[in-house]
């Protein structure tokens, strides 16, 4: 069974009136004549913050009928429907106040969800010790005759639930149990303590900073709140300033972080594992910490020339516009490979954004997955409390023949409290309810947009539209991933696999027959030029070496932490050894970056998985759609080898019946290595 926190969670991952259709003439509203429900996403209990303590207790009685049942039901396939009953009573609770807990603009609502997900979590982390629970499950895998009859996603499915009791502790004595239990309720806080404190402002006597770059903090009395690293800002120092005082180590922060890995390398060790990396690779593409370590050490030895020329253009850049300081150090990298891309390809993103409305990337996407997967995106109107603020489009997913597949929620916009971050949230998962019927998958996809001006379209930049793509592949998994059993629905898979649709979609974003067909002017209609869409793309690839150099050492640290214990050495003293010998630029003394790595929470020991996913979908868009991005055969293929499955496969087998071919990891650094290289005729017609 699992739980739906940000740590182990059943998630997978991670304005008012016509914005978002301005100029989208294909997402027509369909009136649906339905009894108007009032409470969040249409759950009748939730039309207020004490409505979670309803729901949750409703889903915990549930759960106690759905045990007794399973426990007493003859082992058969009804056993592995019975405990996806179980799973889904919890998730539904579970997965809707994950997101409800970050999002929602009324703080009541997010600490009610808060304490749900906590309530709900406990009570996962029990079930999965509950001793005779699980022997119902095991004399149904023990039995040969039965095991041998049922479907391979049934077995698959059975066997998955198998492995969460074992990763648990099912096999220890009840006092270990017991512990193992506390041991996860305590890292869920610890977890929920970490997060918050990544995002916390860190604050500095004003006297302290030169008069002149103080403007570009919050003041606040006497002092100046530092909220991020400025990344962008052309003053060398302000960006030093922000580097410095935002990521100076916190005791608390630090505390936190040394609690969560040493509970995380306890719980692993009680249950049998080496570290806590060994437990939480079981059942991914890669499998274990060494093919991660060999994967990012060749990876790291291809991109080492590469990286080392970034840096020194950069430093060339960095020495032209400011002679007196050339040293490159961590704050630059952002900086400066954004002036080289600029000044080499001439990109503004400016010019681009007015190409780039909200309705007419909309009219993309519904033009793309039409005629890829025969699929239509529909506004539809919601019911009074069914979403969470007045800016929420909801979009009923309608395929051509097999008719409605599921609902997303666009919650697009900025607004005060929420959180700066592109996410997709499972709300409800998909399965075939026992009446017949299929319950349909509910998802969120949260962005940042900023809010436009009265009667003006949203304009996005070309890293929104990219992004809006990105997210859009993981809605369309959830959709497509259409399982017997919400256990392994859509994006409840393996994190170094969730992140291929979402990442193959940035290669259709940066495709010129796609963006040909959306990218209009907003004012005058004119398409977006080939030769701008061309520059876009091999912008991307200036510094692109070094960039990929920086995701090496985060997963790096990450597999440090969370690898063999007690650690060597003070989780600051392995981010400067880490930072200065696979990264390349110094450690900047009395730092701790790792103290706002927030994806140690939610991706611990996976950090990998996004370059490993990329990976993937580098070749399945070479091997698949370069050659036509609309190829409809191709798109079935895809969503037959690839989406249709969920969790309901072995990733690398659905990898390898999409390729038709085995890979090894030589062939995962090959395809990350490809990607840097510059196409010829643009890099030639701009240099």
């Amino acid at each position: 069974m699992r739980g739906s926190s940000s740590s182990s969670r059943c998630a997978a991952v991670r304005r008012a009136g016509t914005r978002m259709s301005q100029g989208c003439s294909l997402m027509c509203v369909r009136g649906i004549n339905r009894l108007r429900e009032r409470g969040l996403f249409g759950v009748p209990e939730l039309n207020c913050p004490e409505g979670f303590q309803e729901a949750q207790d409703k889903a915990l009685q549930e759960s106690e009928q759905l045990v007794q049942k399973a426990c007493s039901t003859p082992p058969g396939p009804e056993t592995v429907m019975i405990f996806d009953q179980l799973s889904d009573s919890l998730c539904r609770v579970a997965d809707l106040a994950d997101f409800v807990k970050v999002a929602h603009p009324d703080f009541a609502f997010r600490e009610a969800a808060e304490e749900a997900c906590r309530n709900i979590g406990t009570m996962v982390e029990k079930l999965n010790t509950d001793v005779e629970l699980c022997q119902s499950l095991r004399r149904l895998l023990a039995d040969e005759t039965v095991m041998s009859s049922l479907d391979p996603e049934t077995r698959r499915v059975a066997e998955l639930f198998m492995f969460d009791f074992e990763i648990s502790g099912i096999h220890l004595d009840e006092e270990k149990r017991k512990k193992a239990v506390d041991l996860n309720v305590r890292i869920l806080d610890l977890c929920n303590e970490f997060l918050i404190g990544t995002h916390i402002p860190n604050k500095i006597d004003k006297h302290v900073l030169p008069e002149h770059i103080r403007y570009n903090f919050t003041a606040e009395g006497n002092y100046l709140r530092v909220a991020g690293l400025h990344a962008d800002c052309p003053d060398d120092l302000v960006r030093e300033a922000a580097y410095k005082i935002f990521l100076h180590s916190n005791s608390q922060q630090l505390t936190r972080l040394e609690e969560l890995l040493a509970s995380r390398n306890n719980l692993a060790q009680l249950v049998g594992y080496d570290t806590f990396a060994h437990r939480a690779l079981q059942g991914t593409m890669a499998k274990n910490p060494e093919t991660v370590r060999q994967f990012l050490e060749k990876l790291s030895e291809q991109l080492a020339k590469r990286t080392q020329k970034d840096f020194e253009m950069m430093t060339k850049m960095k020495m032209k516009l400011n002679p007196h300081n050339s040293m490159l150090m961590p704050w630059d990298h952002p900086y400066y490979s954004g002036v080289l891309r600029a000044e080499r390809y001439n990109i503004d993103p400016g010019l681009y954004c007015p190409f780039f409305s909200l309705g007419a990337c909309m009219e993309g996407l519904n033009s793309l997955f039409s005629q890829l997967l025969g699929i239509s995106l529909y506004a539809e109107q919601t019911k009074r409390g069914e979403i969470w603020s007045e800016d929420v489009r909801k979009l009923a997913v309608v395929h051509e023949t097999e008719g409605l597949l599921g609902y997303i929620y666009c919650d697009f916009f900025q607004r005060p409290d929420k959180p700066h971050q592109d996410c997709h949230f499972t709300v409800r998962g998909g399965r075939l309810k026992e009446n017949g019927e299929y319950q349909l998958p509910v998802v969120v996809l949260m962005l940042s947009l900023p809010n436009s001006a009265r009667g003006a379209p949203t304009l996005l930049s070309p890293g929104m539209m990219e992004n809006l793509f990105h997210e859009m592949g993981h809605a369309m998994h959830s959709m497509l991933g259409r399982t017997r059993y919400q256990h392994v629905t859509g994006t409840r898979c393996a994190t170094d696999f969730a992140e291929v649709p979402s990442i193959l979609m940035e290669y259709f974003a940066n495709d010129y027959r796609v963006v040909n067909q959306f990218a209009r002017h907003y004012k005058t209609g004119q398409p977006l030029p080939k030769n701008m869409v061309s520059r876009l793309c091999e912008s991307k690839k200036v510094c692109a070496a070094a960039d990929m150099q920086l995701q090496v050492f985060y997963a790096v640290l990450d597999q440090i932490y969370h690898g063999k214990h007690p650690l060597k050495k003070s989780t600051t003293e392995i981010l400067k050894e880490t930072q200065e010998k696979v990264y390349g630029l110094p450690y900047v003394p009395n730092t701790a970056w790792q103290l706002r790595f927030s994806h140690l929470v939610g991706y611990g020991a996976k950090y990998y998985s996004y370059l490993m996913s990329r990976a993937v979908a580098s070749m399945v868009w070479k091997q698949c759609f370069a050659q036509n991005p609309f190829d409809r055969a191709m798109g079935e293929r895809y969503r037959r080898e690839m989406l249709a499955h969920g969790g309901g496969k072995e990733p690398m087998l659905m990898v390898q019946g999409m390729l038709q071919k085995s890979l090894s990891v030589e062939d995962f650094v090959d395809a990350l290595v490809s990607d840097l290289d510059h196409d010829f005729e643009t890099f030639i017609m701009d240099s």
